[in-house]
C-alpha cells in the first residue's frame, strides 16, 4: 500500500515538508491509546538469531535508521516502533543553527535517491540531551555530533568536544561527523591531522568518564584507498570502537535523472540505489583490510534486503537506512530482518 497509494501521494510534495507532515501524523497516531504497541506488533521482528553484540552493546536486530532522520531528538520514541533495534540522532553541533536555506532536500525519482544539503540544522546539543532524557524506549540511541557552520576547521575540536561533552550521559554511542559534504570544507577534517586532533580529544575526555561508551567515525564514499588507510590507523591510534561507512556522495555520475535536472538542484550530498555498490566496496576494503576485528556500521544505499544483506556479506555488522526507508516505507526495516534470518 505504501508504494502504491501513500508514496505517490507524498512525493507531490517537497521532501522537507513530507517529513515534518509524516512526523506529525504518526505522532499524532501514537497518542491512541493501544497504537504504538500494534504498529510494533506488525513491524517488529523478535528472534534471538537476528541479535548482535557490537562494541560491547546488544542489538536486538542489526538494522538501524541513520542519522538525519530525527535531527532534533524529537521522535525517536515513536519510530522505535518500525522495528528499528537502534537510531541515530543528529547530527547535533554544540550551539543551534538553521542550517542551509531551503529548498535544501531533493528527489531523483528515475534514481531511487535524495540529494540534501541540510547543513547541520538543529536546535543544538544541550536540547537534545535533554529530550533523550526523556527516553521511554529501551532501543540504542546513537549521537551524531558535528560542528557549527561558522566555526572554523581550525578551532573545530572545540565543538566536538563541547557536544560530546553535552551528550554523553544521553546517547549510547558516539558518531564523528567529519565528512557531510554540506558543510564548507568540513570534509578536510579527515585529513590526518585535523582528525588525529578531533578524536584524542574526545579519547581524553571519555577517559574522565566512568563508564567508557563506543565512539565511531563516519567517513565519506568519495575518500581513496589511502585516506581510508589513514582514517583506520588514526582510529586504532586513539582508541575508537568502529566505523560508519558512507555518508552521502557528492559524485553525480551515471545517473538516469535528466542532467539538466541534477544541474539544476546544485550542491549537496546524494544518497539512494547511486551510491550503494561505492558504499559496500568501501565496507569490504575496511574489512579485509582490518581483518574484521573494527565493527562497521553500513549506510548507502540499502534499498531492499538484498542490499542490506550485502552489506552483512562485505563485512558490516549492523546497517541503517534512511533514502530506503523514505522510498520503501516502514516494511523494509521488516523484511530486511525476515530476509536475514531466512538466509542463515
Amino acid at each position: 500500500m505504501y508504494r502504491a497509494i501513500i508514496r505517490p501521494l507524498l512525493f507531490l510534495f517537497r521532501p522537507e515538508a513530507v517529513h515534518r507532515l509524516v512526523v506529525l501524523l504518526i505522532k499524532a497516531a501514537f497518542l491512541i491509546p493501544g497504537m504504538k504497541p500494534l504498529v510494533s506488533s506488525f513491524y517488529r521482528v523478535r528472534n534471538e538469531k537476528l541479535r548482535r553484540e557490537v562494541f560491547g552493546l546488544t542489538f536486538e536486530n542489526p538494522v538501524g535508521l541513520a542519522a538525519g532522520f530525527d535531527k532534533n531528538a524529537r521522535f525517536f520514541n515513536q519510530f522505535s516502533a518500525f522495528g528499528f533495534s537502534f537510531i541515530e540522532v543528529g547530527t547535533f553541533t554544540p550551539a543551534g543553527q538553521p542550517g542551509n536555506p531551503r529548498p535544501r532536500s531533493f528527489r531523483l525519482k528515475r534514481d531511487r535517491a535524495l540529494i540534501n544539503r541540510m547543513g547541520f540544522n538543529n536546535d543544538g546539543a544541550r536540547a537534545a540531551a535533554r529530550r533523550l532524557g526523556k527516553r521511554r524506549t529501551r532501543l540504542i540511541i546513537g549521537g551524531n555530533i558535528g560542528k557549527n557552520t561558522s566555526t572554523p576547521n581550525e578551532m573545530a575540536v572545540e565543538d566536538y568536544a563541547a557536544a560530546f561533552r553535552e551528550l554523553y550521559d544521553a546517547a549510547d554511542y558516539f558518531v564523528v561527523n567529519v565528512s557531510c559534504p554540506n558543510i564548507s570544507d568540513l570534509s578536510h577534517l579527515q585529513d590526518r591531522e585535523q582528525l588525529d586532533g578531533i578524536l584524542s580529544r574526545l579519547s581524553s575526555i571519555r577517559a574522565e568518564k566512568a563508564l567508557k561508551k563506543p565512539v565511531l567515525v563516519k567517513i565519506s564514499p568519495d575518500l581513496n584507498n589511502r585516506q581510508i588507510d589513514d582514517v583506520i590507523e588514526l582510529i586504532g591510534r586513539n582508541g575508537m570502537d568502529g566505523i560508519i561507512a558512507t555518508n552521502t556522495t557528492i559524485t553525480r555520475e551515471g545517473l538516469k535523472t535528466d542532467p539538466a535536472r541534477v544541474a539544476s538542484i546544485g550542491s549537496g550530498g546524494m544518497s539512494g540505489s547511486p551510491l550503494r555498490q561505492r558504499s559496500t566496496e568501501i565496507i569490504r576494503y575496511i574489512s579485509e583490510k582490518t581483518g574484521g576485528k573494527l565493527p562497521i556500521i553500513g549506510v548507502g544505499g540499502i534499498m531492499s534486503p538484498p542490499d542490506a544483506l550485502e552489506k552483512l556479506e562485505a563485512g558490516a555488522s549492523l546497517v541503517q537506512v534512511y533514502t530506503g526507508f523514505v522510498y520503501e516505507g516502514p516494511s523494509l526495516v521488516r523484511r530486511i530482518n525476515r530476509s536475514i534470518l531466512a538466509n542463515k
